[in-house]
């Protein structure tokens, strides 16, 4: 009965170590998207649900709030990326990137963040 009881622990020790490894693995993967490509997949996938999600991955910690204007759902709060000074048009309401522009945006034109 201790034999079993002893493999058994090395076993939930050996695939904690090995799920560990792979979630290390994939969030350093996720760091690592050069900046075009983070771009290029917010705009491919704006208006879409879940791209807020995308934007909080990619710049997390570095989005900066810089207004509210009407838009999406209601209203859009647009956040900067001061490291890579792009502006994110961004609606709560749906998770969803409404608009992305190179430099800091404060107002986005009304068409855009419709």
């Amino acid at each position: 009965m201790k034999l079993n009881t002893l493999v058994a622990r090395w076993f939930l020790v050996g695939a904690l170590t090995v799920s560990g490894t792979a979630a290390m693995t994939f969030s350093a993967q996720a760091q690592e998207v050069p900046l075009e490509k983070k771009i290029a997949l917010l705009n491919k996938n704006r208006d879409q649900v879940g791209t807020g999600d995308m934007l909080r991955r990619f710049f997390y910690g570095d989005l900066l709030p810089l207004g509210v204007q009407p838009g999406g759902a209601g209203m859009v709060v647009n956040l900067y990326s001061k490291t890579n000074d792009y502006t994110f048009s961004y609606c709560a309401t749906y998770d969803v990137v409404v608009a992305i522009k190179k430099g800091r945006i404060t107002q986005f034109p009304a068409d855009e963040v419709k």
